[in-house]
């Protein structure tokens, strides 16, 4: 159906950068919001940061100012510049979708398998 592959994660030292990538494949019709979250082990996902088709964006209040997400529909394709980073952003980074196959008349959300950021001296 759907698959969500991402990509650009590791380690990287307090005060770098970092860009995530992640690519929709399968017989998509149209994809509505895109986005990150993250997870740490014994806590529960959290919300990252949201972008739609038209580019309005919306961020977590912890990642404001040092993450960008943006976009290319022609691609199906959502990325997440992460600038300024701290230890407390360690996680596994998961990519999230609502996708539209091209039989069916509604959106169904697709996650990606998640790739391990890690900030660390």
């Amino acid at each position: 159906q759907v698959q969500l592959v991402e990509s650009g994660g590791g380690l990287v030292q307090p005060g770098g950068s970092l860009r995530l990538s992640c690519a929709a494949s399968g017989s998509i019709s149209s994809i509505n919001v895109m986005g990150w979250y993250r997870q740490v082990p014994g806590k529960q996902r959290e919300y990252v940061a949201t972008i739609t088709p038209g580019g309005s964006t919306n961020y977590a209040d912890s990642v404001k100012g040092r993450f960008t997400i943006s976009r290319d529909n022609a691609k199906n394709t959502v990325y997440l510049h992460m600038n300024s980073l701290k230890p407390e952003d360690t996680a596994v980074f998961y990519c999230h979708a609502s996708v539209r196959l091209s039989w069916q008349t509604y959106y169904v959300n697709y996650w990606g398998q998640g790739t391990q950021v890690t900030v660390s001296s």
